[in-house]
Parts: C-alpha cells; sequence; structure tokens
C-alpha cells in the first residue's frame, strides 16, 4: 500500500522562479576516432551537395534550362536532373515525404538517433562553426580560459573574436547564397547578385537565412536540439528495446575509481569497472550532457563519446567500446554470462522496410510510365446543350493539352459517343476540318475552344458519354479523357 504524503513535506514551488532553466554555455573539446571520421565525411558530402548542386549542369535541349535542380516558380516546373515534374504531379512530393518520413523511422529503429547526430542540418552547420571556433579560438581550455577573461579584452582577444565572427557570417552569408540559387540559373543569378540586379526577393531570403544560420549553429546550438527540435519527443515514443543507442555499457564500467586505484584493486582480486572517471565523454559531448547517466533526451548520439573514451581505453590497456552503441538487452545478458544479441530484422524494421519499397516502387513505376501528352476537358455550363436550325446538337467543351516533352507536337483530336460528331475548334484553322489537327508548343499547355456538334438522327435525347482521344500525329502517343454529350 502507497503511503500518504504529507503536504508540508513537500518542497515549496517559487511562483517567481524561471520557466526554464538557464543556458550553460558548452565547449565541446576535439577528438579524433572513428565516429569523428564518419561525422567529417558525411559534413563534407552534405555541404558540398548542398552548395555546389546549383552549378551542375543538365542538357534538356535548346530553349530548356540547363541548370540539374531547378525550382522554376515562374514556369511551375520543379527539375530534378532527367526528372521534370509539373504542378499536376505534387503526388511525387508526397510520396517522397512519405519514403523519407518512414526512413526516418527505420533508422531509429535500427540505430537510434542517427539522423540527429550525422545529418540533421543543425548538427552539421553547429559542427561547422564549431570547427571555425577550434581554428580560431583553440580548444575547450583555451575557450574556457579565454571567456573568463572577457572583461580584460586584449588586441589579440579582439582580433579572434572579429574573425570568428567574420568567418561565421562568411558562411551563414554563403548558406542562405546556396539557398536561393536552388530558384533561378545558379550562374547568372550569381551575377546579378554581385552588381546588384538581382531581385529584391533574392537578398531578403539570403539575409533571412544568413540570420538564422548564423543565430541557430553560432548561439542557439544545442538548444534547438533540446527545446525547439520535436523529433526527441516523437523518437523516444517510435523507439524499442533492440534499437541501437550510444550507451554507457555500465556492466563494464561500475565500479568507477582512478587507474592507480583500480590496478590497486585488480591485484588484490577485487572486482573494479573500466570507467576511470576522467570526464573525456563529458568534454567531448556537444550537448554537455554525461551520457553515463543513462538515456537522455538531449543526446543527439553523435558517438563523439564513443571516440574519447575508446582514446583513453588504448591509453590505459583496456578493452575499447566502453560506450557504444548498444541496448539495455544485451548489458543484461552480459551480466548474466550470455552472448549478445542484435535483432535487426525485426517486424517494425520489416514493415518501415516494406512501405519504403511500395511507396518507392509505385513512384517508380509511375514516373517511368507516365505519358508526356496529357489532356482535360470541362463541358460549358451555361449553355449546356445548343440545338442549330437543322436539328444538329452542339456541346462546347474547354480542352486544356499538356505537352510535357522537350519538341513541339502535332496532334489530332477525336470525339467517340455521339453519332457522326462533327469538330471544330475556335480560331483555329485545319487542313482536316472533321478531326482538327493543331500543334501544341513544347513543354507547355494550351487552352483550347472546342465545338462538338452531332446529328439529331440515331442520336439519343439524353445525355451520353462522350470520349476524346488526343493523337500524336508522329509518335501515336493517345492521351484520353471521358465527359458528357447533352441534348437539349
Amino acid at each position: 500500500m502507497n503511503k500518504a504524503v504529507n503536504p508540508k513535506d513537500l518542497t515549496p514551488v517559487d511562483d517567481n522562479a524561471p520557466l526554464y532553466a538557464a543556458r550553460k554555455k558548452v565547449y565541446p573539446q576535439s577528438v579524433s576516432g572513428t565516429f569523428r571520421r564518419i561525422k567529417w565525411g558525411l559534413m563534407a558530402f552534405c555541404l558540398g551537395v548542398y552548395y555546389f548542386l546549383p552549378f551542375v549542369r543538365w542538357n534538356r535541349g535548346l530553349g530548356a534550362p540547363s541548370q540539374a535542380v531547378l525550382i522554376d516558380l515562374p514556369n511551375s516546373r520543379f527539375y530534378f536532373f532527367f526528372i521534370e515534374l509539373w504542378p499536376q504531379e505534387v503526388y511525387y512530393f508526397t510520396g517522397l515525404l512519405i519514403v523519407a518520413a518512414v526512413a526516418l523511422f527505420l533508422m531509429n529503429s535500427v540505430g537510434g538517433r542517427i539522423w540527429c547526430g550525422y545529418l540533421c542540418p543543425q548538427t552539421v552547420w553547429t559542427d561547422l562553426f564549431y570547427a571555425v571556433e577550434r581554428f580560431v579560438e583553440g580548444d575547450r581550455r583555451e575557450r574556457m580560459r579565454k571567456d573568463k577573461q572577457a572583461g580584460s579584452l586584449t588586441l589579440k582577444r579582439v582580433s579572434e573574436i572579429a574573425a570568428k565572427h567574420t568567418i561565421w557570417l562568411m558562411i551563414a552569408w554563403w548558406t542562405g547564397g546556396a539557398w536561393v540559387l536552388y530558384f533561378s540559373d545558379a550562374p547568372t543569378l550569381v551575377k546579378d547578385l554581385l552588381t546588384f540586379q538581382a531581385p529584391m526577393v533574392a537578398y531578403a531570403w539570403i539575409g533571412i537565412l544568413t540570420a538564422t544560420t548564423y543565430l541557430l549553429a553560432g548561439y542557439m546550438r544545442e538548444q534547438v536540439c533540446t527545446y525547439m527540435c520535436p523529433w526527441p519527443r516523437i523518437q523516444a515514443a517510435l523507439t524499442d528495446e533492440w534499437a541501437l543507442n550510444v550507451t554507457y555499457r555500465y556492466d563494464r564500467g561500475e565500479k568507477r575509481t582512478s587507474v592507480k586505484k583500480a590496478a590497486e584493486l585488480r591485484a588484490l582480486g577485487e572486482q573494479v569497472g573500466d570507467c576511470v572517471d576522467c570526464y573525456q565523454c563529458v568534454a567531448v559531448c556537444p550537448t554537455g550532457i554525461d551520457i553515463r547517466n543513462g538515456p537522455q533526451l538531449e543526446c543527439i548520439q553523435c558517438g563523439l563519446c564513443i571516440d574519447a573514451c575508446d582514446n583513453v581505453m588504448s591509453k590505459i590497456g583496456r578493452p575499447k567500446r566502453l560506450i557504444g552503441y548498444d541496448n539495455d538487452i544485451n548489458i543484461h545478458r552480459r551480466q548474466e554470462g550470455k552472448a549478445p544479441i542484435y535483432r535487426f530484422v525485426r517486424a517494425r524494421t520489416v514493415v518501415y522496410s516494406a512501405i519504403i519499397a511500395a511507396v518507392g516502387g509505385i513512384m517508380i513505376y509511375t514516373l517511368a510510365t507516365r505519358s508526356l501528352l496529357d489532356v482535360n476537358v470541362l463541358h460549358d455550363r451555361n449553355p449546356l446543350a445548343v440545338k442549330l436550325s437543322d436539328g444538329s446538337i452542339r456541346n462546347a467543351y474547354t480542352v486544356r493539352l499538356l505537352n510535357k516533352s522537350g519538341y513541339d507536337r502535332v496532334i489530332a483530336i477525336d470525339a467517340d459517343g455521339p453519332v457522326n460528331p462533327t469538330i471544330h475548334v475556335v480560331g483555329v484553322d485545319s487542313v482536316t476540318p472533321d478531326r482538327p489537327m493543331i500543334v501544341i508548343p513544347r513543354d507547355s499547355t494550351s487552352e483550347l475552344r472546342l465545338l462538338v456538334t452531332a446529328p439529331a438522327d440515331n442520336n439519343p435525347e439524353k445525355s451520353i458519354p462522350v470520349r476524346f482521344h488526343v493523337t500524336d500525329i508522329g509518335l501515336g502517343v493517345v492521351a484520353s479523357t471521358t465527359d458528357n454529350f447533352v441534348a437539349p
């Protein structure tokens, strides 16, 4: 039975206390090792793709944009190498978002917060800003010492601060500049920006992204992950007991003691842990936490504490991976003298992989088999139909033709449904009046007004379906759509 608690024994609440803890500045120490090299490599790859991809060229033919990746808002197009997407194909972006979300779930099920530790833009740019800070001001101890002496500035210290913030602002400026290059031809826009001839909206977005990059990566840093980002909370709800997370293996590490004391205790045959309480895992952590305290919301699982601990273990002659990617199941198994087991293939990873494969497969199939010729028809509403003097019936339609290819098309328009219909395109001359043939410019949308006339004989006095066929005369490609032919 639970014991009743006397309210007088509870700690009184200070109504004037702040709503959140004040930030304690973090001074991550540099470290070398496997995970640090992985982070360097991924950072170079991600930044290289982001900064230089707008300058990659792709030949799409005469008159078409030659930028490999381009979001062409004025013409409502998205180009990605050989893929061109129109506004009507927004479902591809929906599929891409689904794949990205489920891939994030899959990464979490396998290796915890892999995204946060290695690929998140906040992590990548903060890591870059930390590298600049170390290069200019020195490593952890030097930065801490210099910040303590902030009241007595010297010319050298002022020059270091100015150099650091200048480099930060240059990186932030180029980050904003690279973003706008995805929305216009990159070499042309760079020239216009330098000669102050670019649109004002480009300068505005560069200013906004420069400010956000400078503030988020230079000042807010780990607070973005702790307070602003929702993923740590979502991730905690999606993980399971088999997911591998950066873990302090307390079955090996406890009890903690110094190197000298540990050697003495081992000489006496006593049990002692491998952790020597050096706090190197804390010193290198970009969020300033102690991984030995167990799973924590602030931990982005970047693996730098693994490298720091491995380096210490190598120096004192103990096995590496006192900190590593592990889970509590294996820790308990080792305490019981059993071998660790890893289950990467389990229900949730199979389901996530199947969803990614299914959605990705559907997208690839529809993209590979999509038609580059499309037609949409809208029936006139007022009037629905007109009865001519000879008794024939006329219906009017607005036809929208989409030519998504990189060349002009000569197309013919046919209608099936009414008996012996006559088709006329308003304002367009054709050498075959009963079967209009018109030219649709490449990579464009054409809107036509179409009149379909059918004799009264052999046509029912009610609404019947009519199917329109648009045929590419040269290639034989056909696009069709259905509407109604209405009797007056």
